[in-house]
């Protein structure tokens, strides 16, 4: 019997929120956004109204505003999306205890065993749906289907507030003239491959020999074929699993501020560094990051993202945690603390979602500098090998001011 999987995901979950706790967003265009008056400041989410203008979200400021010169720019307010993605949750979770998280906004559920009681698949994914607009006053949208992958293209198939159902009947229909791209895990890097293979859509994928994309991609092209063919049967997690690490992380209260872009960028490496090798020893990638700053002021804010693959390569960590320090963050601001964090975690030999990346010779030679720096450091201990970056006495790398943020279900 084929199992029940919906993937549930937030519309313009940052502007919803806002326009939840401010009704009077709903009807101008409006988007969260960075600071104004900082150069890097883009665009994080948009409401509906906003959409009409073409408004891209991580396109920047001055951007959206040559499109919509009267765009409302609201600052993000991270522990208040905190906040409603646990509500949101904790309505998942009356309905079934196979809740797994992807990132803030989005939620896989198995509702196989709910059926009995609440319904086929497409009818708890309207019950979900209308509970949260009337209790929550954000909306949702659903897929439906028999595993994660088509679950996830189905939330993503109709737009906002819809349930769409993808079934071993119609899958083809809907999912094979899809861009390839769409599918989980076929990131830009992996696209470029595929395109040379004149692969453009998921049905592409699915009628491509699979020698063909293992000759070309290794293991990781055979798994994108099963997720195109359909045949994807990774578990969602139970929320109750005791033994599931939830994130590696590390963060670091600097012994003096850090002051201007490169100081910054010397903290992240460092820290990164630590969370890229604890992730190798624990033999976990991550698919979402997190970073958190604190300024002197003692205030703290906050940006996750989700990854086009899972990674626990360092320069892939570190990249993506300068760029969502960015988003939140002005650069003229000294920082006193940064906590950087792997969330959505997956082991690397659980063979379900590998990372589609790492077939590209440059990702191979990095993975081998970094194992020989791991090796070093092991050996000889952490300060023992210091990339060039970071060799800055203003920027204090002692390990005794590194904190752990590893967390595992009590």
């Amino acid at each position: 019997m084929d199992r029940t999987i919906l993937h549930c995901d937030c519309n313009g979950f940052y502007a919803s929120v806002e326009c939840a706790l401010n009704p009077q967003l709903n009807n101008v265009p409006m988007a969260v956004g960075g600071s104004a008056e900082d150069r890097h400041g883009i665009i994080l989410a948009k409401n509906e109204l906003a959409k009409k203008y073409n408004i891209k979200t991580a396109e920047t400021l001055w951007q959206a505003r040559r499109k919509c010169p009267e765009l409302v720019i609201v600052p993000p307010h991270h522990d208040l999306y905190e906040e409603y993605s646990k509500r949101v949750n904790d309505i998942y979770k009356e309905y079934t205890d196979l809740v797994e998280p992807f990132g803030i906004d989005e939620s896989w559920l198995d509702v196989t065993a709910s059926r009995a009681l609440f319904g086929d698949g497409e009818t708890i994914a309207n019950i979900l749906r209308e509970r949260i607009k009337k209790e929550i006053g954000i909306t949702i949208s659903v897929g439906v289907s028999f595993n994660k992958v088509f679950a996830k293209l189905g939330s993503d198939y109709k737009k906002p507030d819809a349930t769409t159902v993808i079934t071993r009947e119609n899958f083809r229909e809907i999912v094979y003239p899809l861009p390839v791209t769409d599918l989980l895990y076929a990131g830009k890097k992996t696209s470029v491959h595929l395109q040379k293979l004149g692969i453009k859509t998921i049905g592409d994928l699915a009628n491509t020999d699979k020698e063909v994309l293992r000759k070309s991609l290794g293991k990781n092209g055979e798994l994108l074929s099963e997720y195109a063919r359909g045949e994807d049967t990774s578990p969602v997690k139970s929320v109750t699993d005791e033994t599931e690490m939830k994130s590696v992380g590390n963060g670091l209260t600097f012994k003096q501020d850090l002051l201007g872009e490169e100081q910054i960028k010397k903290g992240i490496h460092i820290i990164t560094e630590s969370v890229a090798t604890r992730m190798k020893r624990y033999g976990v990638k991550c698919n979402t990051l997190r970073v958190q700053i604190k300024g002197t002021d003692f205030k703290t804010v906050s940006r996750q993202r989700g990854l086009d693959a899972p990674t626990n390569l360092e320069k892939t960590i570190r990249d993506t945690a300068y760029e969502l320090l960015r988003e939140v963050w002005d650069l003229k601001k000294p920082v006193r603390a940064l906590s950087i964090a792997g969330a959505n975690l997956i082991y690397d030999n659980s063979g379900a979602q590998l990372s589609l990346l790492e077939e590209d010779e440059q990702d191979e030679k990095r993975e081998n500098l970094e194992e020989t720096i791991r090796t070093l450091r092991k050996r000889y201990g952490f300060n023992s090998v210091k990339t060039a970056d970071v060799m800055d006495r203003e920027v204090d790398v002692s390990e005794t001011h590194i904190r752990s943020q590893r967390k595992a279900k009590k």
